[in-house]
């Protein structure tokens, strides 16, 4: 394979770990569409938009690795192994991830497996469908008249992994992103009420953020397991749980009047 490309930024024999955003392609940064230029290999997951796959290489190997929550996926280890003897031949190797790969994205893993080889790893940033989710809602997930803060959570937890203090997340009046939740809803659900958490508390379901198949609905923390499965919400969505609904709400309410 022959290809020209600026080797002061992208050294043969590196990865570079890419998010690709939540699903719109003009969310793309500058910098991963100036890596994915000079990629030899691009190792793909399934939620990543193929309109991004653009701005590849004509001759770069695309190689798509399944990695959706709740679904049949490739297999980690294989994943790391391919990204690994791709390095150490000595090819550019790009591993493209939806929203953020430092987001639930295995990063940590993959950073591991491939130090552990002397593979040099470059992080690009990119934005994570939580952060996309409160764009499309209108809301500051930091509305310093109502949150404190901002809290990451995953829905998909292994049994043997860290599980969420619920009670501490409920007291904290923190807003919460909940990814791959809604196989787990009624678990959080009923977690939250347990810990104190309010049934009136806002909530926000959007599925496919960004895309030409966005979908909102607005609800309540007690509403919320029958909010799905009456609107038949399905992944890959977020959930937003906090007041800072509540007050974009209003402010919306006002603007409309105006």
């Amino acid at each position: 394979m022959t290809m020209t490309t600026d080797r002061l930024f992208f050294s043969p024999g590196e990865v570079a770990l890419i998010g690709a955003g939540p699903g719109d392609p003009e969310l793309l940064t500058l910098k991963a569409a100036k890596y994915l230029r000079h990629a030899e290999v691009v190792l793909v997951d399934d939620l990543v938009n193929p309109v991004i796959l653009e701005h590849c290489h004509p001759q770069a190997r695309i190689i798509h690795v399944g990695k959706r929550g709740g679904c049949h996926s490739t297999p980690q280890s294989f994943i790391e192994k391919i990204m690994a003897r791709a390095a150490l031949s000595g090819l550019r190797v790009a591993r493209l991830k939806g929203g953020d790969p430092l987001i639930f994205g295995r990063a940590g893993e993959e950073i591991e497996a491939l130090q552990a080889q002397q593979i040099k790893v470059t992080l690009i940033n990119g934005i994570s469908a939580g952060l996309a989710s409160a764009a499309a809602f209108g809301v500051s997930l930091t509305h310093r008249h109502c949150s404190p803060g901002v809290v990451f959570v995953t829905g998909h937890l292994k049994e043997e992994g860290t599980q969420p203090n619920w009670r501490a997340l409920a007291e904290s009046g923190m807003t919460l992103v909940i990814y791959m939740g809604l196989a787990r809803a009624s678990v959080i659900q009923q977690n939250l009420l347990n810990a104190g958490m309010a049934g009136h508390t806002p909530v926000g379901l959007i599925k496919s953020v960004t895309c030409a198949e966005e979908r909102i609905v607005r609800t309540c923390l007690s509403l919320m397991c029958d909010t799905i499965q009456a609107e038949q919400f399905a992944s890959p969505s977020v959930i937003l749980i906090g007041d800072v609904l509540q007050a974009a709400e209003q402010l919306n309410k006002i603007s409309a009047a105006a």
